[in-house]
Formats: structure tokens, C-alpha cells, sequence
């Protein structure tokens, strides 16, 4: 156990509070096991840290472990907490549970061990806890977490600090949002560098070798956490890259399922499963109809990649201007329903239908809906029904 502490000091000592993401406000961590769910490299493991360091001095008290360090491979985790505990431990934060065999199993077993132990957790967004033979979703409350949303990318590059704006202001305020944001900064001047590379935290440590960075990041997500999480066969990992290929390389589209399972060479089924841990890991966004039900992956109606940096990293011969500001809208909506619509590009929490395009595009498809937007790319500041893209970089 000493080497486990030894090496959470070290990283206590490293973490920096100089930026820390409004996402930490939105965890209650007064519960007794919280799990911090979501893809690999939005930043997970520093959130946990940075909330250790602002609530904790180092001590016995509170004890930070990754579940794919060496040190479990000849110790189970119910007898770390179980010492752990025995020593006056009150605080377990344990990262990357889903490289543990029987996480759901011995987590189980620790919350009904030992009540006066809390614990964190963080794992893929792969985590299913209802699928979990414990049952651990009646023990635990989880949250998932995105990567940065162009408001964070602001503030991590400090460029800015800016409130969040809610939906339904963006929607019916949306002239006064831009203008008070405006007069902080000129969006557009920085939009473009988001799309590249703001999505993911780390493109702060080399914003040279980012992408090579996230494409080792897709390989994890392709080749390790997939199939741990979800059994896949060593051998169909080069099913699963070879359907991401495929994806990337035509998105977003209205998949012919068929189509895609004879040029895969993956059979139907196997086909709708595989999609969907892509989909899970967080590498696409599968659009559906609103009434699609359990029904959605027979049936999607449009593939997207998960966010605009991995269109620029997996298919950069395919960043045309219409994918990109799909994906990004997409992407900025993480805590709201979103659907396809037979009249515009998106519904919006079953209310708003939103059409998206640049500078030209018209507003005839969504004339008639009271509820209806046009969101423009390369505008600062909209009028009536017509809202700039940017802004909804903002949501979160």
C-alpha cells in the first residue's frame, strides 16, 4: 500500500488548480460512491485529483489509485480498501476501474462492507453499471463527462472566462448572449483552432504532436478498453477499426446497414453491436428519429463522429464545412436530447428545430414552426430566428 501512496502524493504535488472545469460543480461528492463516467482523454483522472486537492491535504485520510497499476495484479481492490480503512481511510477515489476484472463485483462488496467508506470512481464511458452482476446502480450515482466545450477551450487558454448560457437562453435571448460575449472576445478568432484540437485537455501539453496523441488515444479506446468492456474478440479488433474507417471516411450519412455489413465483411448483427460501442466510447453519434426507441440502432438515421477533432485527426481529406458544423452542434448539445427531423437538421428536446448552414442559408424548411432556427456558421451575432453557431459552445 505504501507504493500506492507514494505515487498519489506524487500526483497530488503535480495537479494544478489554475484551471479547473465548472463540470466538478455539478457532481454532488457528498454521496457515498460517485462514478465519473466518459471517453478516454476528456480528463477524467484530473478532475478526481483536482477535487482530492481542494478538499484533502495528503494524509491517511483519502488515497487516489489507478486500477491498472501493477500493484493488482497480486492484490484484489477489497482488500486495499479494506487495509485501507483499517488505517482510518475516509476517501477512495479509484481511476480506470473498468481495467479491473471484478470492479463491479468487489465495489459491490465494498459499499456493503464497509458504510463508513466513500468512494470515487472513474471508467469508460463504456461503464454500464445496470449491466453490472452486482447491480451497482442502486449503489452509486453516476455522472458522465465530456470533453472541453468551446467555452472551457476558452478558459484554458485563457483567453476568457465567460458564464455559461442555458438553452433556453440561447434560444430566446440569443442577440443579447452574443453581444455581451463579443464585447469579451472575437469568437470567431478562435473558433477554428477548437475545431482542431480543443475538444480533448491534453492538447495543452503539445499542441504539435495532438493529433498523434489522439489517434494513440483512439487506438486505447479500439484496442483495450472496447474489448474489456464489452468482450470483443482479440481477433475483431481489426473488425472494429476497420468499421471506424469506413465511418470517418463517409460521415455523416444515412447508413445502409446492409451496405456497410457486406464492405466490413462483419456480419448484421455484430454490425448494430459494433456501432454502438463506437457510439459509447464516445468516437461517434449516431442520430436517431424521436420515436426510433430501442429500435434506434436497426435504423439510425445519420453517423457522426464523435467531435470535430477526430474528423481533422481520423479523416482530414474529409472536413467539409457542412460535416463540421454538424458534428460540432452535436457535440456542444452532450446534456440535451437530440434527434433527426423531417423538416430541419435537428430537433432539439423534442421542441426546437434547428437548420444548420453558413452565411446563405435560408430559412424557408422552418418558416412555418414556431419554434423553428436557422444557426449560421461565421457570424458573430444573429437576429431573429437566425442564431451564429459559435454560441452554442457555450451550453456547458
Amino acid at each position: 500500500m505504501e507504493i500506492l501512496l507514494q505515487r498519489f502524493y506524487e500526483k497530488y504535488n503535480q495537479t494544478s488548480l489554475r484551471i479547473v472545469r465548472s463540470f466538478i460543480l455539478s457532481v454532488d461528492w457528498s454521496n457515498r460512491f460517485v462514478g465519473i463516467r466518459g471517453s478516454r482523454g476528456v480528463g477524467k483522472t484530473t478532475l478526481v485529483l483536482q477535487y482530492l486537492k481542494q478538499n484533502y491535504k495528503p494524509g491517511h485520510r483519502v488515497l487516489y489509485v489507478s486500477l491498472d497499476h501493477l500493484y493488482f495484479s497480486d492484490h484484489s481492490l477489497y482488500d486495499l480498501a479494506s487495509q485501507f480503512q483499517n488505517k482510518g481511510g475516509e476517501l477512495l477515489a479509484l481511476d480506470e476501474v473498468h481495467r479491473y476484472p471484478r470492479w463491479a463485483q468487489e465495489l459491490k462488496s465494498i459499499y456493503d462492507d464497509f458504510p463508513s467508506l466513500r468512494v470515487i470512481f472513474t471508467g469508460s464511458s463504456l461503464l454500464e453499471l445496470s449491466k453490472a452482476k452486482a447491480d451497482l446502480s442502486r449503489r452509486a450515482v453516476m455522472y458522465d463527462m465530456p470533453g472541453l466545450s468551446f467555452r472551457e477551450f476558452l478558459a484554458f487558454k485563457q483567453i476568457a472566462i465567460i458564464p455559461l448560457v442555458t438553452l433556453q437562453e440561447l434560444f430566446e435571448n440569443h442577440i443579447v448572449k452574443a453581444l455581451e460575449i463579443c464585447t469579451l472576445i472575437k469568437p470567431l478568432q478562435h473558433f477554428q483552432d477548437y475545431l482542431e484540437h480543443g475538444y480533448y485537455p491534453f492538447f495543452l501539453e503539445n499542441l504539435k504532436s495532438f493529433h498523434q496523441k489522439l489517434h494513440e488515444t483512439i487506438q486505447v479506446t479500439l484496442e483495450i478498453d472496447i474489448p474489456q468492456s464489452e468482450s470483443v474478440q482479440t481477433s475483431h479488433i481489426i473488425l472494429l477499426k476497420k468499421l471506424l474507417q469506413v465511418i470517418s471516411g463517409s460521415v455523416p450519412f444515412k447508413p445502409n446497414m446492409n451496405a456497410i455489413s457486406q464492405r466490413t465483411g462483419i456480419s448484421l448483427n455484430t454490425l448494430k453491436r459494433y456501432i454502438k460501442y463506437l457510439s459509447d466510447a464516445g468516437l461517434v453519434s449516431i442520430l436517431t428519429t424521436p420515436d426510433s426507441g430501442i429500435n434506434s440502432l436497426n435504423k439510425p438515421e445519420k453517423i457522426y463522429l464523435g467531435n470535430t477533432n477526430l474528423m481533422y485527426s481520423l479523416s482530414p481529406e474529409n472536413t467539409e464545412k457542412g460535416n463540421i458544423r454538424e458534428t460540432f452542434f452535436i457535440s456542444q448539445l452532450f446534456f440535451h436530447s437530440l434527434h433527426s427531423d423531417r423538416k430541419a437538421d435537428f430537433l432539439v428536446n423534442n421542441n426546437y428545430l434547428v437548420e444548420i448552414g453558413g452565411v446563405n442559408k435560408r430559412k424557408h424548411q422552418i418558416q412555418e414552426h414556431p419554434n423553428g432556427f436557422i444557426v449560421k456558421d461565421n457570424i458573430e451575432t444573429g437576429y431573429e430566428n437566425v442564431i451564429p453557431l459559435w454560441l452554442f459552445g457555450f451550453l456547458y
